[in-house]
């Protein structure tokens, strides 16, 4: 009768709460036991286990009662992350490798029947978390060992100790009874994974492909200097997705906390490609998306649009044909900047600081308002179109800009327009000094931090008052309207919030047309 623990890590949101894997064998009639609150897919790690062992080489113990907990018992657990910890603690239960020697280890990976090792979803996070634990003195000195794939990912957080290993046999090897060096010479199964401090530049679509549409290109360059939202309203083929698709290009680029942060949330969904490392996400789900495609959910909970497009920017082509339960569903993130997802049986939170661009038609047709075609849609069918998106998150959207059609002589006689490099540097100049002031972006702005940050000229609050009283603005459309003319004059370099940015801003809240 013999025990042995292996550690690994479960993944509960972004958070990657420790698990011992405890294996116990005891003599008895032959069986293979697993508890500890699983799901299917990780039940099913007894088959995978039982033919890696074989297909490679090692005893597998038929002749015993072999019993696998997951601990905590309470904690679920899904995926073949724990075939490798499973197929480790039989090995060392059964005295085929040192036991004591894995302790400072954590393991994850997948088998397949010939006992290679698969890549595991949530790599990164599960490297971050180690990480965390580490700095508070909870987990000093753990190493991780990963399969290919993973361990890149792993790898990509600072400080992280990292082994990559390709087959069973290749971590077999490394914690034989018969002590070996712990640095095993490197080779294409067994190696220490360098901290991958890729600084590649990001490559974006160029802002100079879009000609003309001097308005939105203006109204992009204040919505990113100040991470604000945007609804464009235009006919087809105006170029609002043109527009929209390149708007991360001309934000600042990512820091090192916030590529780690992007990319762990990619990683849990089987996202993440190193290639695209402090990237900036672009999220385009289709109209049809549920709610629970935008926002995550299932179960396990799984992260949704927003939480993809987290330091990112989440772009939502036809707002108005998306269920009206998805959209309303935005609301708490666009002012929190995360999104909690509350079951019965679990419970977690994602980051969704996203910045929202939003592109809709002004009516059923798409040519109301335009100069090109005549719109054949009537008043009571503009209404109802536009009625579908609700008030409340209009409120929230802090810049509607129209994107007009442009005639064929000015769309093909027009110069490039000014490239995303020239407009991403003004960008920059003006986060900085938002950061500089108050610590954050400026719709980040909350409280009395809008009133001692905004420093509102005395004739610019009086007008501001007077239009807001006028227009019928509710408290939120007024407070957005203050950051985004604090957002204008960051961009012009203004020490105070003067009366020519407040109304500049004021053109960004007008109402629909069809309201």
């Amino acid at each position: 009768m013999s025990l042995a623990l292996v550690q690994s890590r479960a993944l509960l949101g972004l958070r990657a709460p420790p698990v011992t894997v405890e294996v116990h064998l005891a003599n008895g009639l032959p069986s293979f036991t697993l508890v500890g609150l699983a799901e299917v897919e990780v039940k099913e790690a007894r088959e995978r286990v039982r033919s890696a062992l074989q297909n490679a080489g090692l005893e597998f113990p038929h002749n015993k009662r072999i019993t696998v907990n997951l601990a905590p018992a309470d904690l679920p657990k899904d995926s073949g992350r724990f075939d490798l910890p499973i197929a480790l603690g039989i090995l060392a239960a059964s005295g085929q490798i040192d036991g004591a020697r894995l302790a400072g280890w954590e393991f994850a990976g997948e088998l397949s029947l010939s006992g290679e090792l698969r890549a595991v979803r949530g790599a990164l996070a599960t490297s971050l978390a180690l990480h965390t634990a580490e700095t508070k003195g909870e987990a000093a000195g753990v190493r991780l060992v990963l399969p290919p794939g993973s361990a890149e990912e792993a790898a990509l957080v600072p400080g992280s100790a990292v082994w990559r290993a390709r087959h069973l046999l290749d971590v077999v090897r490394a914690f034989l009874p018969t002590p070996l060096d712990d640095e095993l010479p490197a080779d294409a199964g067994w190696q220490r994974m360098a901290h991958q401090a890729s600084q590649a530049h990001a490559h974006y679509a160029d802002l100079a492909d879009v000609k003309g549409q001097a308005a939105a290109r203006r109204a992009l360059e204040i919505a990113a200097a100040g991470g604000h939202s945007l609804l464009l309203m235009g006919p087809p083929g105006s170029g609002k997705s043109m527009l929209a698709q390149r708007f991360a290009g001309i934000l600042p680029d990512m820091t090192v906390q916030q590529a780690l942060e992007s990319a762990a949330v990619a990683s849990l969904a089987g996202r993440f490609a190193i290639e695209r490392w402090a990237e900036r996400p672009t999220s385009s789900p289709h109209h049809t998306a549920s709610a629970v495609a935008l926002v995550g959910g299932g179960s396990p909970p799984r992260p949704g649009e927003i939480s993809l497009a987290h330091h990112g920017v989440l772009f939502l082509d036809e707002l108005p044909e998306f269920p009206r339960a998805a959209l309303e569903a935005l609301r708490e993130p666009l002012e929190t900047g995360h999104i909690t997802i509350a079951r019965a049986a679990q419970r977690a939170e994602f980051p969704a600081r996203f910045q929202l661009i939003a592109a809709m038609n002004p009516c059923p047709c798409g040519f109301l308002g335009s100069a090109q075609r005549a719109c054949r849609c009537s008043p009571d069918q503009v209404a109802h179109y536009q009625a579908r998106l609700s008030g409340p998150l209009l409120d929230r959207i802090d810049l509607h800009v129209e994107v007009p059609a442009l005639p064929a002589t000015d769309l093909l006689g027009a110069p490039p327009g000014e490239a995303s490099a020239a407009v991403r540097e003004r960008v920059v100049r003006a986060r900085a000094r938002a950061l500089a002031r108050q610590g954050c972006a400026n719709q980040a702005l909350q409280g009395q931090k809008i009133d001692t940050q905004i420093a509102l000229d005395a004739a610019a609050a009086q007008f501001l008052q007077t239009a807001a009283a006028r227009l019928g603005w509710s408290a939120r459309a007024t407070h957005r309207a203050l950051k985004v003319a604090r957002t204008i004059a960051d961009l012009a370099g203004a020490q105070s919030t003067q009366i020519a940015h407040v109304a500049e801003a004021m053109q960004y809240r007008r109402a629909l047309r069809g309201h």
